[in-house]
């Protein structure tokens, strides 16, 4: 048997990126998880339409974390604020200035589109650029009907340089929840029981008791559970998907 504590989820702080994370990309670090999407990714050349049925233009490799993967959504997130070139600007117009967006910045093409991802320390900016959209052009926000508009400060990110120095705050019970689920999935994908989830998660001090009536154990379990409905298409939710067709998932939604 493999020592759990040189396993490759044993260490917490392997899992701190997770705390970082939009909802896109943490529904990309539950469907990588997937054993029948890793199916896909090796088959991905005799199966090309594969990708749409997990809820992508195009199957992404899942050996990349969120912080290197670029999986391409089918649209549709209300996370991706659309940027048009203004075709009526005003005087005082905003203008698109790409490189005083803050963060570290991606730009990919799909195929279809063209986006663009920022990310800076706990923030994640993401946008697709219509075409004829140049640096200095005055730029128009658009979302799609019945969407939630932008974030009041989406339009100061053009103008606003990126912090020389940035205090991070403490992490948010949520963030610290999908840590703790993606970590619990991870060890019970390679075989460990719960107790070693708890050791892992928790420490062994706090294990110690694990026989006893307390509610460690309920927690546990209620972490693994939640990481494999994550990862058995809960993931869906997260990037704002449709339910899956039945078919090929029915299977995995009658399991326990």
């Amino acid at each position: 048997m493999v020592d759990p504590h040189h396993a490759h989820w044993y260490p917490t702080a392997a899992y701190l990126y997770i705390l970082g994370l939009d909802m896109l990309a943490l529904a990309w670090e539950y469907l990588r998880r997937h054993p029948d999407y890793r199916l896909d990714w090796l088959r991905r050349r005799r199966q090309p339409h594969a990708a749409q049925a997990w809820g992508l233009r195009a199957l992404e490799d899942p050996a990349l974390d969120a912080r290197d993967a670029h999986p391409a959504w089918l649209p549709g997130h209300d996370a991706v604020v659309q940027l048009y070139p203004d075709a009526d600007p005003p005087l005082d117009a905003e203008v698109f200035a790409f490189w005083r967006i803050p963060g570290h910045k991606q730009l990919l093409q799909d195929g279809q589109r063209l986006a663009l991802i920022a990310r800076s320390p706990g923030h994640c900016q993401r946008f697709m650029l219509a075409p004829g959209l140049e640096d200095g052009v005055a730029v128009a926000y658009a979302v799609r009907a019945g969407a939630p508009p932008p974030p009041h400060d989406c339009a100061d990110c053009m103008a606003r340089a990126a912090p020389n120095a940035v205090a991070l705050p403490r992490p948010p019970p949520a963030a610290l929840l999908e840590l703790h689920t993606l970590q619990a999935l991870d060890a019970t994908l390679a075989g460990a029981s719960l107790r070693e989830v708890a050791e892992g998660l928790f420490g062994e001090d706090a294990a110690a008791d694990w026989y006893t009536d307390g509610g460690l154990r309920s927690k546990v379990r209620r972490l693994v559970r939640r990481g494999d409905a994550l990862m058995r298409g809960g993931y869906r939710r997260l990037a704002q998907l449709p339910p899956p067709e039945k078919g090929r998932f029915e299977a995995d939604a009658k399991r326990p």
